[in-house]
């Protein structure tokens, strides 16, 4: 019989505490072996407990939960589940907190809707499960192999006064999961900005998907955005999907342009990868590339099969660079990839082959 996963929960709030721990005990195979109430009882319960995944508030008293989290990943690296609160602030917190280490992160629990607290429980279960089975320490070294340099970011800002408002004739399309706001960051960090208009499918919650593209369009050479219905596909500029909306390419004359959707959850995501690849195969065909990176779950295997066999250029991340090999090994599995890469060599790749240079 497997051992159950052991949690140690982290959250200044009782209540909160309390709510996990009820959540997490009454799951199969998942055992709360503890519980703190601010990052100096947690330090001492982890040395004497021994947790295999840790919950961690985002604002914690005596010292923030980011300077908690960034010397835990440095001193005693494990799988932590960020708990955020749905504001500007806590979306921001938490996507310093996923790009130090943090495995991904799941909302505060609402109280006041029971349906909520149901679907939230399943959520949060499901990726302590998931947490579990990351390596950590690959994690947070996977780029270490192909830094990119100060004096590249210095240009990158340079050029990034001089944005192209170029229609594009060639589309690039991004889906991911978990693990996958670092791993868009490091590919869009690679792209040039003469890049073709770029699509993303990135599973993240409503609120927390402004902030994200935001952050991408402070820290790279693109002009990224959170895309609205009608926005133009420009050369240079990359479009993510709002948290809660479909995002979907079409062809209007001869220009690409966005399009969102409210429709069903697909793979029980919205916004969904597979959505996305489907819309690019419809609009754009072969004028298109399509990378899938790392993610639990299925969501955009099939969609990404489907522009292969259009005779897409497609490519899967690498299991050995993934934080989990869920949708790109699903992909692989179907036979959905032209190429199987490691995370800092698909940017070339998906511009060589919209472009051919």
């Amino acid at each position: 019989m497997a051992e159950s996963i052991r949690v140690l929960i982290v959250d200044d709030s009782a209540l909160v505490r309390g709510i996990l721990s009820e959540i997490l005990g009454a799951a199969a195979g998942i055992e709360v072996v503890g519980t703190a109430e601010d990052p100096y009882v947690a330090r001492d319960r982890i040395k004497a407990l021994d947790p295999d995944v840790l919950t961690l508030d985002v604002e914690m008293p005596r010292m923030d939960g980011l300077t908690f989290l960034r010397n835990l990943m440095r001193l005693r690296p494990m799988p932590v589940v960020m708990v955020s609160s749905l504001t500007a602030r806590g979306a921001e917190v938490t996507l310093q907190a996923l790009e130090l280490g943090a495995v991904d992160f799941v909302r505060k629990p609402e109280l006041d809707r029971e349906q909520g607290l149901q679907d939230y429980a399943g959520e949060l279960i499901d990726k302590i499960r998931m947490a579990a089975k990351v390596r950590v320490r690959a994690l947070t070294n996977q780029t270490a192999s192909a830094p990119i340099s100060a004096s590249s970011v210095t240009e990158r800002i340079a050029r990034r006064t001089l944005p192209s408002f170029r229609a594009t004739d060639r589309v690039l399309a991004i889906g991911a999961s978990t693990g996958g706001t670092e791993a868009i960051k490091e590919v869009l960090l690679r792209l040039p900005p003469e890049t073709p208009g770029v699509v993303i499918a990135q599973h993240i919650p409503a609120g927390f998907s402004a902030a994200f593209a935001e952050r991408m369009n402070r820290q790279t050479g693109l002009v990224v955005k959170e895309a609205a219905d009608g926005d133009r596909v420009m050369t240079g500029h990359a479009y993510i999907a709002p948290g809660n909306r479909h995002l979907l390419l079409a062809r209007e004359g001869g220009r690409y342009v966005c399009r969102l959707g409210d429709g069903e959850l697909v793979n029980r995501h919205r916004p969904s990868v597979d959505v996305l690849f489907r819309s690019v195969a419809q609009a754009a065909g072969t004028h298109a590339s399509a990378a899938i990176l790392t993610g639990m779950g299925a969501d955009g295997a099939q969609g990404l099969k489907e522009l292969h066999d259009l005779g897409v250029h497609t490519i899967a991340q690498d299991e050995a660079s993934s934080v989990v090999w869920g949708m790109p090994g699903e992909a692989v599995k179907r036979g959905a990839a032209t190429e199987i890469l490691p995370l800092a060599d698909i940017a070339s790749a998906l511009y060589r082959a919209a472009t051919g240079r």
